[in-house]
């Protein structure tokens, strides 16, 4: 399947073929740590778990945190 990825922390958009079928997938073939983001599509936080459709369009937001 084809996903349009955002990525925040490198301000880049890319379309990317994704065999997979979970946002935990995608986020371990990108070599992302689910810590470190938050995964969004449609406005909708999504979790790991979560089913991929072809043509999603996800946004990869950073997670900040502080003290």
């Amino acid at each position: 399947m084809e996903l349009e990825i955002f990525i925040e922390r490198e301000n880049r958009r890319e379309k990317v073929n994704f065999s997979g079928r979970t946002i935990g997938e995608l986020l371990k073939e990108l070599k992302i740590n689910p810590e470190t983001v938050i995964t969004v599509r449609n406005k909708e936080v999504l979790t790991e778990q979560e089913a991929l459709q072809d043509q999603d369009k996800i946004e990869l937001l950073s997670v900040i945190s502080g003290g």
